[in-house]
């Protein structure tokens, strides 16, 4: 099936009533499964004018997934597993991608999308309907959420969290763009995105509400209700914090948690990430 039969076909399905989901429709939740891991469909995809775009439809194959699915055991030893039996773990095309997944605990679930080079240490997980970038490396205790696109040259290091996102439909997920360098416990969530060649540092945690500070062109970043938080191309964001309002909070001291971009990257910045290409 074509890339656009597929999406008609998934917003039939989805649109049907449970009860009158059939054969047909599994049929039709395989070519879109597969079609994710070829990395021929995404959650959301990038415009020549570097605009994304959410592609509602596949969240709803990954939902129809769901409403298809049946919870069965999947393993018992050494240790027991179940799911529903509509997304098992992945048969990854290791050798013909070079990918390496070192062993002792990764998981990547069927409808994700993980290209060329990666490098995946354990225990990581990427969930359903992510998609991953050529020459990736996903460090120890990481999570890449469903429908989080990540880019190509991207270093994720352990114990960061990359949100998913399912519902609403029309909810951009996490974007995080090429040769972006997410320090060990970062936390990016609630859709956002997260430019080419941007440096979080250790510890930062993105949502919605946080504001962003760029003390370098002095403004303050925030998102919106027509667009998500951006932090934006080559900035090097650390963690920091902002008096908290009213008198309580002043007499106490009190400090709410604030982003910090105090530098964009230069030669200096890319020599300490230069190690990474010694690792792919």
């Amino acid at each position: 099936m074509s890339k656009q039969a597929i999406l008609e076909a998934v917003e039939t399905h989805f649109s049907r009533d449970p009860s009158a989901l059939d054969e047909s429709s599994h049929e039709v939740l395989e070519h879109f499964l597969s079609a994710l891991e070829a990395g021929d469909l995404r959650a959301a995809e990038q415009d020549e004018h570097g605009e994304w775009h959410v592609n509602a439809a596949v969240k709803k194959g990954i939902l129809l997934g769901f409403r298809l699915g049946k919870t069965i055991e999947m393993a018992r030893e050494p240790l027991q597993f179940s799911d529903k039996h509509t997304f098992p773990i992945q048969d990854l095309p290791v050798v013909e991608r070079n990918i390496r997944i070192v062993p002792g605990g990764n998981s990547i679930r069927r409808g994700s999308y993980i290209g060329r080079n990666v490098v995946m240490m354990p225990p990581a997980f990427v969930n359903v309907g992510a998609w991953v970038g050529d020459g990736t490396i996903i460090d120890s205790h990481a999570l890449v959420g469903s429908c989080a696109q990540v880019g190509n040259n991207v270093h994720i290091s352990a114990g960061v969290q990359i949100g998913g996102v399912l519902e609403p439909i029309g909810q951009t997920p996490v974007i995080i763009e090429d040769g972006v360098m997410l320090g060990g416990n970062c936390g990016v969530y609630e859709g956002v995105r997260v430019r080419k060649g941007a440096v979080l540092a250790s510890g930062c945690v993105v949502t919605a509400s946080v504001p962003v500070y760029d003390l370098v062109n002095e403004r303050v970043l925030r998102s919106t209700d027509e667009r998500p938080l951006e932090i934006p191309a080559n900035a090097v964001v650390v963690p920091g914090s902002r008096p908290a309002k009213g008198d309580f909070a002043q007499k106490h001291g009190l400090q709410m948690a604030a982003l910090l971009i105090i530098k964009y990257r230069d030669e200096k910045t890319d020599s300490r990430t230069a190690l990474e290409e010694l690792l792919r």
